[in-house]
Parts: C-alpha cells; structure tokens; sequence
C-alpha cells in the first residue's frame, strides 16, 4: 500500500503518502457540488502526467548533465459529459537549461516525456496535446 485515504466528508479527501507522511486533500469542483478549494481527483490525474512527464525527462537528463531546474509547466484540463470524464489534457513544458542542448538531445527527451509511465497509463481515447518549449 503506497497511501492511506480517508473520506472526510463534504466531498473532500485527506490521502496520506505512507512512506513520507505528506498530506494532499482533496474537493470535488464547482460544477460537480464541490467548492473546489483543492484539487479534484480529475485535477490530480492532470498534475500526475505533467509532473511524470518532466520527472523522467530529468532522470534521464541527469545521466547527461542536463539540469531542468526553474522550468514550469502549464497543465489545462477538459470535461466531457456523458459519462462524465477527461476528455483533453493540454500539458506545455516550458523547458529551462543551464547550459543549450542539441537538437538531438531535444527530441530524445521529448520522447522521454511522450512515454512516461503516467502517459503509458492513460486511456488512448483521452486527448493529450503536449507542447515543449525550450528555453
């Protein structure tokens, strides 16, 4: 078991990481009868693929001497009724490093970032528009 999560009412969630102890709540949005004061677990699903994505580009970039740190992405999420889903998830990397890297290098780690296990997991009818802008 890797978290511990207890519904704590009002359409909130307290979800506990066992090995660390961190906390990350949760709240149902505001077109779902939340008040969308956290995330919600669909938000959550969003910030796990951008947050896959950039930390296994930075595993690998690290092997190479590649440092990511101070890059921000933007992650846009967009609802689908009937059923009620994900139905695009907009990611954009806006990449920073320290020293320039090749062309090369570029589009490896962009394959890196299309493949993380996050992106792996998804389902393929999901929409993902993914776009890298490096700096």
């Amino acid at each position: 078991m890797m978290a511990s999560i207890e519904y704590t009412g009002n359409l909130r969630c307290s979800c506990t990481h066992l090995q660390s102890g961190s906390v990350i709540e949760t709240d149902a949005p505001t077109d779902n009868h939340g008040k969308g004061e956290r995330f919600s677990p669909t938000d959550s699903v969003c910030m796990a693929l951008a947050t896959c994505m950039i930390t296994t580009m930075a595993i690998r970039a690290s092997d190479m001497h590649i440092e990511f740190k101070g890059s921000t992405l933007e992650v846009t999420k967009h609802m689908l009724s009937n059923p009620r889903r994900i139905g695009k998830i907009e990611v954009v990397l806006n990449l920073i490093t320290a020293e320039p890297i090749s062309e090369k290098d570029k589009q490896y780690m962009q394959h890196i970032g299309d493949n993380c296990p996050v992106m792996k997991s998804l389902h393929p009818d999901l929409e993902k528009v993914i776009t890298y802008n490096w700096r």
